[in-house]
């Protein structure tokens, strides 16, 4: 008897040290229970059943209490060892121990908990299977506690506990059959292992890239793939106008231009929009169909070619370049209140005849007009046949009836005062003018 208390003593000293704590395994821990023994139920139970005991509502009728000591290692992430010292003051029913009297009972035991799941998880249930010592009076025994039980965890730092054990006795003489129940609460009496941070291994050592060979490594290379200078943090010297010469030897750097003029464009130096280089006219402003020079003027008389209707003789610019025309109804006789053409006005009109051959591109206007004596009736109509008349002398004389225009406007329009009589030779007039 003496052997087994030691054995099981030894066991409940050496299981924490031969087992070292490994992760999910629960550190060292001691708690503390309150007992409830109850040695009617077991006794019922085998002298009737289980069955009858609960039908008749017997078990757990007759219970004393006690408390305990426990002391808790985690041998695997399944298995804990669960060390206990319980004390109870009760009668316990022993075939050699006629005496009822009440007296203390001590229990040291060793038990293997074999826990469904690992430490890392709250709820825990758990069967239990080990050996006892008691002392009970003068009497000592042994026995094995089998049972079941669940612990609540505390993120490993404490937790509370519940099992009921039947124990089995070894020795029958000094141990009764019985069970109990404890309620208790254990906590960790350990530091809390921190994790063993492995440090990465340092990263190899890599000579830095220089991928465009710049002498610019490319962790300070903005353009990488492209050569560069150091200036620029290893891009090539801008070039911001895109013209192929960079922005350094560039002297209109925001402007495409031309080596030859140093980045510059091609100047344009009489800015007539026409670069110098396609001017023939650089220093003069000109239009680009006449490749950079003005429009030419044949007969110099300030009008250009292209707006000169008479480009090869000189006139004024408010006759279209051509010379004034001007023929006065006194110079151009007719009859007294008529339309008939004199001959003595006949030379006059020779002379436009002779200037219309010379300008065939010339077209002309024959606006007859009168003085105010007589009314607009008769003065009106006679403008226009004196006017119709001095066409049809012209076209007799060779010029094209499609040149000349006439018109008549009476006394509408007079260049000299009606109340003289000089006035009013004036007003009876043919005019003659260029076409515009």
């Amino acid at each position: 008897m003496k052997h087994l208390i030691v054995s099981l003593l030894a066991a409940i000293i050496i299981a924490p040290v031969v087992y070292g704590q490994e992760d999910e395994i629960r550190s060292h821990e001691i708690g503390v229970s309150f007992n409830l023994y109850d040695f009617k139920s077991a006794e019922l139970i085998r002298t009737t059943s289980l069955n009858a005991v609960i039908r008749d509502k017997q078990f757990g009728k007759e219970k004393s209490p006690g408390i305990g000591l426990h002391y808790f290692k985690g041998l695997k992430k399944h298995i804990d060892f669960a060390g206990s010292l319980n004390l109870a003051y009760l009668n316990q029913p022993l075939p050699d121990n006629p005496d009822p009297t009440d007296r203390y009972m001590f229990q040291l035991e060793g038990a293997a908990h074999f826990k469904l799941v690992s430490d890392k998880y709250w709820f825990q249930p758990y069967l239990i299977g080990g050996f006892g010592a008691q002392k009970y009076y003068i009497y000592y025994g042994a026995y094995m506690p089998l049972g079941v039980g669940l612990n609540i965890n505390f993120f490993n730092e404490g937790r509370l506990f519940i099992n009921s054990t039947y124990r089995v006795p070894i020795t029958t003489g000094t141990v009764n059959y019985h069970f109990m129940h404890a309620f208790g609460i254990a906590g960790r009496i350990t530091k809390k292992k921190e994790p063993v941070v492995i440090p990465p291994p340092p990263p190899p050592v890599v000579a830095p890239k220089d991928s465009d060979n710049d002498g610019i490594t490319d962790n300070n290379d903005k353009c990488p793939n492209v050569a560069g200078v150091a200036k620029y943090e290893g891009c090539p010297v801008p070039d911001s106008d895109k013209d192929g010469i960079n922005d350094e030897n560039d002297k209109c750097p925001n402007v495409a231009g031309l080596a030859k003029y140093e980045g510059c464009p091609v100047p344009d130096t009489d800015k007539d929009g026409i670069n110098d280089e396609e001017d023939k006219c650089p220093s003069q402003a000109g239009v680009a169909r006449y490749q950079g020079c003005p429009v030419p003027d044949t007969d110099g008389d300030s009008v250009n070619d292209e707006e000169d209707k008479c480009p090869k003789v000189a006139g004024p610019a408010d006759n279209f370049g051509c010379p004034v025309i001007g023929i006065k109804s006194y110079e151009i006789v007719f009859k007294t209140g008529s339309a008939v053409l004199l001959s003595k006005g006949k030379p006059i009109l020779d002379t436009v005849v002779a200037y219309l051959k010379r300008n065939p591109d010339v077209e002309v206007t024959i606006d007859g007009h009168t003085d105010n004596i007589g009314s607009d009736k008769v003065n009106n109509p006679l403008s226009v046949r004196r006017a119709e008349a001095t066409k049809k002398y012209l076209v007799s004389k060779g010029i094209n009836a499609d040149r000349l225009v006439t018109a008549g406007f009476g006394s509408t329009q007079p260049v000299a005062d009606n109340n003289t009589k000089e006035g009013r030779e004036k007003n009876r007039r043919i005019e003659i003018k260029i076409k515009g």
